[in-house]
């Protein structure tokens, strides 16, 4: 239960560091945007991730069910950028820091695995 309270609460800590300056930083980071609600929409949604992360450290077997999801949209992460390099719409240095999100997708399944419900010692009757 500990490994999967620390992986959450310094993937939700990490995560807010990480995402939360990108509403500052529009024009460094899309210039030229046309539609900018797409980009505040996908900071926000990211932020409330990490909000998550951090809400599923305080008691991860409570909160295994959601873990699946976390795992889901780490996994996607990875894919969707990934998918962005190789047909050239994005740089390799994207690539790399989408790495980060393949780790945690598997820290999550690890978490995940770790919180199992145990079997009970007494057998049905």
């Amino acid at each position: 239960m500990t490994f999967a309270r620390w992986v959450f609460r310094i993937a939700g800590i990490f995560g807010i560091l990480a995402v939360a300056p990108m509403y500052f930083m529009e024009h460094r980071m899309a210039p030229g945007l046309e539609h900018p609600v797409f980009f505040y929409g996908f900071v926000g949604i990211n932020l409330v991730w990490q909000i998550l992360y951090l809400v599923l450290a305080t008691d991860p077997a409570r909160y295994r069910p959601i873990m699946l999801p976390a795992i889901l949209v780490k996994a996607l992460s990875f894919v969707s950028i990934t998918w962005l390099f190789t047909a050239g719409r994005t740089d390799f240095g994207m690539v790399s820091a989408a790495g980060v999100d393949l780790v945690l997708a598997i820290l999550f399944l690890a978490a995940w695995w770790a919180t199992r419900p145990k079997p009970s010692s007494e057998s049905p009757a």
